[in-house]
């Protein structure tokens, strides 16, 4: 979790300049590809109903969910706009996945609330957290597994409802995963919750304690 710099702490000229340079990287360009793969997927699944071809949109966006961190560490180009597109480009497609597939009922209103409930409650949770001058909250593993999870499940389900001779199994893998998915990213969301309001409450204190 880190703070907003005051003021009298921001970069001079030399440091941004250094750090508007790593914004032209490998995992940057690959998060902004998979940004792009939202319309397209959008496109192809709701307006030409090319469903074959959304399955594959949405595959590669999800498998390639873990390339752009993984390329960034290995070459030692992680960044913070990377840090920032990372998670923004997984919840765009986990949205998007989500009310696409809602208009065209390949998943229930329910399983779509469930997501969106939790989305709804870590904005609020970020947004207290701006009130006391903090920024996001770094990604949790437990939060990692579940949005691979949800992305692996997408294209298998849309697979299930496209294809009916693979219906059954098909059905059965990718409704296993959501489900496992939407537990996960409900822990993660209690998990951020919760060191959301640690936070708050240390900072309270020591107002309080600056006060006496």
């Amino acid at each position: 979790m880190s703070r907003r710099p005051a003021p009298a702490e921001q970069p001079d000229s030399a440091t941004a300049t250094v750090m508007g340079d790593r914004i032209l990287t490998l995992p940057n360009l690959i998060s902004f590809v998979r940004l792009l793969g939202v319309p397209v997927f959008l496109y192809l699944f709701l307006v030409v109903r090319a469903d074959v071809a959304a399955i594959v949109v949405l595959a590669v966006g999800g498998t390639s969910d873990w390339v752009d961190g993984w390329i960034a560490r290995r070459l030692g180009q992680v960044s913070r706009l990377g840090e920032l597109l990372d998670p923004l480009a997984d919840r765009l497609y986990i949205l998007a996945t989500l009310l696409a597939f809602t208009a065209r009922e390949v998943v229930p209103w329910q399983f779509t609330g469930a997501l969106l409930a939790r989305e709804l409650l870590l904005l609020a949770s970020l947004g207290v957290l701006r009130r006391y001058g903090y920024g996001p909250p770094p990604v949790h593993y437990v939060g990692k597994t579940a949005t691979f999870l949800l992305l692996a499940a997408f294209p298998i389900l849309l697979l299930a409802d496209a294809v009916p001779e693979a219906g059954t199994a098909a059905g059965a893998i990718g409704w296993g995963l959501a489900w496992w998915g939407l537990v996960l990213y409900w822990a993660a969301g209690a998990m951020y919750v919760v060191q959301a309001a640690r936070l708050v409450r240390a900072m309270r204190a020591g107002r309080t304690e600056a006060a006496a």
